[in-house]
């Protein structure tokens, strides 16, 4: 029997469930008069999202986290929340107590109310996030144009490096593993980013599934070249690479879990942005351009090299 991956089980389940042509997005937008309400949702299982030397606050707050992140790439403000948690029958009040703190902390930084939910028990700690917002546009992945710049939020790599620090397979040199330890365990979605600055995007998609991948649907739904002519590494991290022998490449393309924006933009409006983020203090980085044709290629010694999928997915 042929083993699924992740993108495969998905179009089953959108082949057997929808009356229309998906068109795969950050967020589901449900049409209500002239609004359009606005829902993500996003599970954290103990076993596969949660190190064991992460707290439980910061992986509950990681939870909605992920929610916001999507929401910031489309520039809609999360506004009510639904959280269901399994729970062994084992787990002590204090762990729940730090589990609520968790939530709790990060309904405050986002202003989020949650408004229900649903509590099971079973054999791990299971988090399910579900936020709601209302606006009248979202940006797409889809709407890119020849001419624009490409963008990010801030640099990549970190989480890579932090993850192998927190299992135990990578040491590091003082403030790049706390940097890098922090990249997983508190990351920061750029909600206020996104929403100030939405309407000068041609397109946008959170990145929490890795460079590549986010990178290369941004290309497939616009029918575009996405061409990377500067990789978003800063020096510590470069650094980090070389020591341990580890390929650059991989470690910003392949990582996941930075919850960035990658976004387009027009080039008459860079300086526009450039001055928000500033004010923001949000690290944006030009990366690329958008051309005609098609795939994400990384322009190096005057060549194109085509970048692969290799980013996070389930059932590998």
């Amino acid at each position: 029997m042929k083993k699924l991956d992740e993108s495969e089980i998905i179009k089953i389940f959108q082949k057997g469930l929808s009356t229309k042509k998906f068109e795969s997005e950050d967020v589901e937008i449900l049409n209500f008069g002239q609004s359009k309400i606005i829902a993500k949702t996003d599970t954290m299982v103990e076993s596969t999202d949660i190190p064991y030397k992460m707290k439980l606050s910061d992986a509950a707050r990681k939870s909605v986290v992920a929610c916001v992140s999507d929401f910031a790439s489309k520039g809609v403000k999360p506004k009510y929340g639904i959280i269901s948690v399994n729970l062994p029958k084992t787990i002590s009040y204090s762990k729940i107590k730090e589990i609520v703190s968790g939530f709790k902390k990060a309904c405050r930084e986002f202003d989020i109310s949650i408004v229900g939910g649903d509590t099971n028990e079973g054999k791990e700690i299971v988090f399910t996030v579900c936020l709601f917002g209302i606006t009248d546009k979202i940006i797409t992945r889809k709407d890119s144009k020849v001419g624009d710049l490409i963008f990010v939020t801030g640099p990549f790599g970190y989480t890579y490096a932090g993850l192998d620090m927190l299992l135990g397979k990578k040491k590091g040199k003082g403030s790049f593993v706390k940097k890098a330890i922090n990249s997983v365990i508190n990351p920061k979605p750029r909600l206020d980013f996104g929403l100030k600055n939405k309407k000068y995007f041609s397109s946008s998609m959170d990145s929490s599934d890795g460079l590549s991948t986010t990178l290369i649907e941004m290309s497939n739904q616009s029918k575009k070249k996405f061409v990377i002519d500067k990789i978003p590494a800063l020096k510590d991290l470069k650094e980090f690479a070389r020591d341990y022998k580890i390929n650059l490449d991989k470690m910003i393309f392949n990582g996941g879990e930075e919850y960035e924006i990658v976004f387009t933009a027009s080039p008459k409006n860079k300086k526009t942005i450039e001055k928000s983020a500033k004010i923001l203090k949000i690290p944006i980085l030009e990366i690329g351009y958008v051309s005609s044709g098609k795939g994400v290629f990384v322009s190096r010694d005057d060549k194109l090299i085509q970048v692969k999928d290799f980013g996070w997915s389930h059932f590998k």
